[in-house]
C-alpha cells in the first residue's frame, strides 16, 4: 500500500497541515520556516509505522491522519487531560468513512516491558550509567531515570523487536508489513551498529551488541559482505549448472539461431563480465577464454546456446547490486573533486585521490573516514537510499541540505530522480534550502502559520 496524504490538527496547540504526496513524481518537498513542523511530521510518521510511539506522548497534537491508496484512512487521536505523559491515544482505521478498528495506545508505564534484558541497555544506550537495578543516570545533565524513561527518551537506540507493544492489533501489524516507512535523519555520520567481534546476546534478541562507528565505515563493511553474499551465491549455482551441463547439452534440442546471433549473444555476456569486474564483483580470473568455433554445426550450436544460457543465470545473481553499485559510482565520481570511488568485495569502499591531488595523510588511497563530513554525508545518503530501503517503501529524508556544498544541493533532485526509478521508492523531504528546490516548485508543500 502506498501513502497518499498525511495531515495534523493542533500540531503544538497551533497548527494545522494537509501535506498530499506527489505519488507521479514519486517526490515530494515540504518546505517551512523553523517551529512549523516539518522534521516532527517525519517523526510521527515513522512513529507509527515503526511501533516507535513515544512521539506521540511527548509532542503536542489533537489529531494526525494517514490516507492510503486503497482508500483507508489511519486517524491517530490524542486527548490531554493533565499533561502530554498522560494524554490519552487511540489509533482508528477507517474504509469508506466507516470506523472499522479500534486500539488504544497504551503508555511505556502500562507496557510490559519485563521481555526487555534490562543488561542490553547499558551497552547500547549513550551517556547513560547504572545506579540502580532499574535507574540511570543521564551523564551529560545528571538526571536519575527510571527504566520508562530511558526506554521512552532513548527510544531510537532500542532492538525493533522490543518496541511493539505486545497487545499491537492485527488489523495494524497487516498495515505496517504492507506499507514499509524508513527515515533518514538529520543525524547520520555516526550512529549504533552489530559489532562482529562482540559477544553475541540471546538469540531471542535477534541482534548483536552495539557499538558506536562512523557510518561510512559500517556501510562500507556491510557492502563488502553484501559483495560476498552475491559472489558465494554465484559459486553455488555455477557448481550447480556446471555438474549437469554435459546432460543438458546432449538432450537440448538445436536452437533455432544463427551463428550470428550466437556470436552476439556472447560478446553481451563479455560485456557484462567486464562491467561486474569494474565494479569488483568479479575477480579478473573469471574473464571468458572461450573461444567461439568460426563454423559451427547444429552440434556446436546447442552446446553454445546452453553454455549462454548457463552463463546468463549465473550472471543475473549480479543484476540489481551491479546496478545499484554503478548508479553510487557514477553520483559519487561526478560530484567528489580530486577523488575516486570503487568497490571491493573485501573492503568495501575504495576512494583512491585522483594524480593531481597532492598531500594525501595516506598516499593515494584514503579511508571512508578521509572524507570530508559533506563527502560523508552525501555518501551515507545515497548508500541509504540504494541498499538499505525495500522497493515500494516509503523514506523520509530530514535535512539533505546538511553539510552539502550549494552545487550538491543543485543537484540533488537530478539524483533522487535516478535512484527512486531505479530502487523503486517514494521519498518525503523536509528542508530549508531553495537550492534543493531550484525550480521543482510543483513538488513542493509549504507548512503555513496561523492566519491573522
Amino acid at each position: 500500500m502506498q501513502i497518499t496524504e498525511i495531515s495534523v490538527e493542533g500540531l503544538f496547540g497551533i497548527f494545522d497541515h494537509i501535506i498530499p504526496l506527489n505519488i507521479k513524481e514519486r517526490i515530494t518537498i515540504i518546505h517551512s520556516p523553523n517551529g512549523f513542523g516539518k522534521t516532527i511530521m517525519l517523526k510521527m510518521l515513522n512513529g507509527l509505522f515503526n511501533s516507535k510511539y513515544s512521539i506521540f506522548y511527548k509532542i503536542p497534537f489533537n489529531n494526525f491522519k494517514i490516507t492510503l491508496d486503497n482508500n483507508s484512512l489511519i486517524n491517530i487521536i490524542k486527548k490531554t487531560e493533565t499533561n502530554e505523559s498522560n494524554a490519552k491515544i487511540s489509533i482508528e482505521l477507517y474504509k469508506s468513512d466507516s470506523k472499522i478498528h479500534y486500539w488504544h495506545l497504551k503508555s511505556r508505564k502500562d507496557t510490559n516491558i519485563k521481555r526487555l534484558p534490562i543488561s542490553i541497555l547499558d551497552d547500547i544506550v549513550p551517556e547513560i550509567e547504572r545506579v540502580d537495578a532499574r535507574q540511570w543516570r543521564h551523564i551529560s545533565t545528571g538526571e536519575i531515570l527510571s527504566l520508562e524513561a530511558v526506554m521512552d527518551r532513548f527510544e531510537d537506540f532500542l532492538p525493533s523487536d522490543f518496541l511493539k507493544s505486545p497487545e499491537e492489533p492485527e488489523w495494524l501489524e497487516n498495515i505496517k508489513s504492507d506499507t514499509y516507512v524508513r527515515i533518514i535523519e538529520s543525524q547520520r555520520l555516526l550512529n549504533l551498529f552489530s559489532s562482529r567481534s562482540s559477544r553475541i546476546y540471546p538469540s531471542r534478541l535477534r541482534t548483536l551488541p552495539l557499538t558506536t562507528l562512523p557510518t561510512v565505515s559500517a556501510y562500507s563493511e556491510e557492502l563488502a559482505q553484501l559483495m560476498q553474499d552475491k559472489f558465494t551465491e554465484y559459486g553455488t549455482i555455477s557448481q550447480s549448472l556446471d555438474r549437469s551441463f554435459p546432460l543438458r547439452a546432449i538432450e537440448q534440442n538445436p536452437p533455432d539461431v544463427n551463428s550470428e546471433q550466437l556470436y552476439y549473444q556472447l560478446n553481451e555476456l563479455d560485456k557484462t563480465r567486464s562491467r561486474l569486474i569494474d565494479v569488483g564483483l568479479l575477480n579478473q580470473e573469471e574473464t571468458s577464454e572461450f573461444q567461439s568455433p568460426k563454423n559451427m554445426d547444429d552440434s556446436a550450436k546447442t552446446i553454445l546456446s546452453v553454455y549462454i544460457e548457463d552463463v546468463e543465470k549465473k550472471l543475473s545473481i549480479f543484476k540489481d547490486i551491479a546496478q545499484k553499485i554503478e548508479l553510487l559510482r557514477d553520483i559519487i565520481n561526478r560530484k567528489f573533486s580530486y577523488k575516486k570511488i570503487n568497490f571491493d568485495k573485501e573492503k568495501g569502499f575504495i576512494f583512491t585521490r585522483n594524480e593531481n591531488e597532492q598531500n594525501s595523510p595516506n598516499g593515494k588511497s584514503l579511508s571512508p573516514t578521509d572524507l570530508s563530513s559533506g563527502e560523508q554525508h552525501e555518501l551515507v545518503l545515497l548508500y541509504e537510499l540504494l541498499f538499505k530501503v525495500k522497493p515500494n517503501s516509503l523514506v523520509l529524508i530530514d535535512e539533505p541540505e546538511l553539510s552539502l556544498h550549494v552545487g550538491w544541493q543543485v543537484q540533488f533532485l537530478k539524483d533522487l530522480q535516478e535512484i527512486t526509478k531505479l530502487a523503486d521508492i517514494d521519498i518525503l523531504i523536509a528542508t530549508h534550502s531553495p537550492d534543493i528546490i531550484q525550480d521543482r516548485w510543483d513538488l513542493t508543500v509549504e507548512l503555513k502559520g496561523v492566519e491573522a
